[in-house]
């Protein structure tokens, strides 16, 4: 568990660096970029679009896990947006929660 929660942490920082260089070059206009490449249909517009279906299963996941009460729709929606921003620290603590097992971690407490 140690091993997953030190990747966590390094994709944490490594997408918090990567986002600070990326708003410095091109602002804050994300959207247009992203959907732009998927109306451009090639492969970077594929790549956002596997990428974007990724997220909603992990805000899916994320609200599942926690029965779908409204908390856990908003984190989920919030995680479909922000991406491992917010995905890698709600590992972390549910790893923490778990206390290390992996079947709590994944389902639930329940």
């Amino acid at each position: 568990m140690n091993a997953l929660r030190g990747l966590w942490v390094l994709q944490l920082i490594g997408i918090t660096v990567l986002t600070i260089f990326a708003i410095r070059a091109e602002g804050w206009d994300l959207l247009s970029i992203f959907f732009g490449d998927i109306k451009a249909m090639n492969w970077s517009g594929q790549f956002n679009f596997d990428f974007s279906c990724y997220l909603v299963l992990s805000g899916l996941w994320i609200a599942w896990r926690h029965r779908f009460s409204i908390g856990s729709i908003l984190l989920g929606v919030a995680a479909s947006i922000l991406g491992i921003l917010l995905f890698a620290p709600y590992l972390i603590w549910a790893s923490y929660q778990a206390k290390g097992d992996v079947k709590v971690l994944l389902l639930g407490e329940n």
